[in-house]
């Protein structure tokens, strides 16, 4: 889940101005910036690194500027993204990219969604969801079980499975390798995936 934090200043000032919307806002750089820190670097949807440059990011308007006009400056309805696959096909985008103005059932930014329990990772590294719905989401909007980014889970977990199996007494040690994943300032790549096994693990479940 994401945290959202304080909007930036200049963010502020410029919805206060007559005629303001997203385009004519200058200092998208701001945005970045807040947005990569609050997301400890990671996209919102798949979890691969960002960082607070143009090159590197997108900013995403979780509810689209098309539908929702309103929404546009709304610092909760903004998120940062991957590139994901820009400039490919359609069959190789995600993310933002491969999203456009579709809507999605759950923020990841949203407290009230609690989004980590919407969705879980199989062993071959699919993220998949018990709402039927956003399961579909997951993938025809999002596109987030693209073998690059399935391959790249499958890593992570195959990892994080090794250590499970090959730590005496790991139990007694998922508890605090959690507390020092999500405390990080910056999150590695995909950690997500690594606290929801954990998670797993504790709770005694495993799929």
């Amino acid at each position: 889940m994401i945290t959202k934090g304080a909007e930036p200043n200049s963010l502020t000032q410029h919805r206060a101005q007559a005629h303001s919307d997203y385009d004519n806002y200058a200092r998208k750089d701001d945005l970045r910036v807040a947005l990569v820190g609050e997301q400890r670097g990671l996209c919102c949807y798949c979890t691969g690194r960002i960082r607070a440059v143009s090159t590197a990011m997108k900013i995403e308007h979780w509810q689209c500027q098309a539908t929702y006009p309103r929404q546009q400056l709304d610092y909760g309805n903004l998120l940062g993204a991957c590139l994901g696959g820009e400039g490919k096909s359609p069959d190789e985008q995600h993310c933002d990219t491969r999203k456009a103005n579709c809507d999605l059932k759950w923020n990841p930014a949203n407290i009230a969604h609690v989004i980590e329990n919407r969705v879980y990772f199989t062993s071959d590294g699919h993220i998949r969801s018990p709402d039927p719905e956003f399961d579909r989401q997951l993938d025809e909007v999002l596109n987030l079980n693209i073998a690059i980014l399935r391959n790249n889970r499958k890593s992570i977990l195959d990892v994080i499975a090794n250590w499970w199996k090959n730590t005496p007494n790991a139990r007694q040690k998922v508890q605090p390798k959690i507390d020092h994943i999500v405390s990080a300032a910056e999150h590695s790549q995909f950690s997500p995936v690594t606290v929801s096994y954990l998670r797993q693990k504790l709770g005694g479940a495993a799929r």
